[in-house]
């Protein structure tokens, strides 16, 4: 090798590193924003309750938080791991040497590949609750909740596509991750 090659290929691998962190902060801002989003989603609203047909509704003060359901808190904590996660892993990808520093890649890549599975789940099990929430479901008798709580659905909504989003984010991290292991 010459020295010209030698230099493209450092610059190569500077515009790279560039490339992936500016993908592991976007990764950082979107975790953080679903996680709050979900986190401070809460709504409350007077809901008539009819006890006996003969007698008037009795008005009820009815809240939505995403605390009352699991796959809620699921979303959030996980949303948070990725978050923290890619805080340590901006640091490790800026001190860490191209080639010398295999083990740390190695680390990196897994678990890149783990906030991949974390986030896939949870952006899964809250995204089936937001579906059982905005249509119900009849064969259980479950009613729609979002025709009630709809500043609280949408928020939800909002928090679970912003969590596939950042799935998609960590699956090209993989992608980039794997291309410098060879």
């Amino acid at each position: 090798m010459d020295g010209m090659e030698m230099e493209n290929g450092k610059k190569e691998n500077g515009s790279r590193k560039r490339v992936e962190i500016m993908m592991r902060v976007l990764a950082l801002v979107l975790t953080m924003v679903a996680a709050t989003v979900l986190g401070v989603a809460k709504q409350t609203e007077v809901v008539p309750i009819k006890l006996i047909p003969t007698l008037p509704p009795l008005n009820v003060a009815t809240t939505a938080k995403a605390s009352y359901l699991s796959a809620f808190v699921y979303n959030i904590c996980a949303n948070a791991i990725a978050c923290g996660y890619t805080a340590i892993s901006i640091v490790i990808v800026i001190i860490s040497k191209s080639r010398r520093s295999k083990c740390l890649l190695v680390a990196v890549l897994i678990g890149d590949l783990m906030m991949v599975a974390l986030l896939c789940s949870s952006t899964g099990a809250a995204g089936a609750i937001g579906l059982m929430g905005r249509h119900g479901n009849k064969h259980v008798m479950w009613k729609k909740v979002c025709g009630v709580f709809g500043k609280f659905c949408n928020q939800a909504a909002v928090s679970v596509a912003i969590t596939l989003i950042a799935s998609v984010v960590f699956m090209l991290l993989v992608v980039l991750d794997a291309l410098k292991l060879p």
